[in-house]
């Protein structure tokens, strides 16, 4: 079996959503082995950094928070979709000869997954249109993936997030899947336990079964 982590490094200079600044990770050292017994870091850290899940309270005002989650959402099968030639957003037009299997997590691996695209263009990510959202949604999917720091950049009122999350799909933001191929995998999600909230960081990791 291997194992692929699919996660971003938290850092204060990775990527973030369209470049902002007051959304970049900070690091501050409190105590060092020169003046104490310990090496000790605080971090500030929007929750909608690097790797991590949208809950319904992220666009929906009566939504759940991170907490609705049980546990049995965060090890799923999963899909890999190639959308690599995509070079705006992904539509309808661009899933539907896609075989999108029900009760499965749907990864879009795009040329955002490309190192150093999202710091090279980070107003241009590729994103998931209305019209695509929809499609999944009538699939019937756990929840929906995409290598980019948002799911949507350009649409008023956030109709992507709303299609999703109101239909409880769960997405996911800010994959890295540069060296995964398209195809069938398990998912594994490690969101951070946070109490009230509409979002989390989170680790993730596809297994890939050796004989596939």
């Amino acid at each position: 079996m291997q194992i692929h982590d699919i996660s971003m490094q938290i850092s204060p200079d990775m990527p973030v959503y369209k470049g902002r600044e007051e959304k970049r990770p900070r690091f501050k050292t409190v105590a060092t082995h020169q003046d104490g017994s310990a090496h000790e870091t605080e971090i500030t850290l929007n929750l909608h950094t690097g790797t991590h899940l949208d809950a319904p309270l992220h666009m929906l005002a009566e939504g759940s928070d991170i907490s609705y989650l049980d546990g049995k959402e965060l090890i799923a099968p999963c899909q890999v979709f190639d959308l690599t030639s995509v070079e705006d957003k992904i539509t309808a037009a661009d899933l539907v000869d896609l075989e999108l299997k029900p009760n499965h997590y749907y990864l879009l691996k795009t040329r955002n997954s490309v190192p150093d695209f999202l710091n090279k263009h980070p107003e241009e990510f590729i994103y998931l249109a209305e019209s695509g959202a929809e499609v999944i949604a009538a699939a019937n999917p756990i929840g929906v993936g995409i290598d980019s720091l948002g799911i949507e950049r350009v649409q008023p009122e956030h109709p992507t997030h709303k299609t999703l999350l109101g239909n409880g799909i769960i997405i996911i933001e800010g994959l890295r899947l540069y060296e995964i191929e398209a195809g069938d995998y398990k998912l594994i999600l490690a969101p951070l336990k946070i109490a009230g909230v509409e979002g989390s960081p989170a680790r993730a990791f596809l297994l890939e079964e050796d004989n596939q």
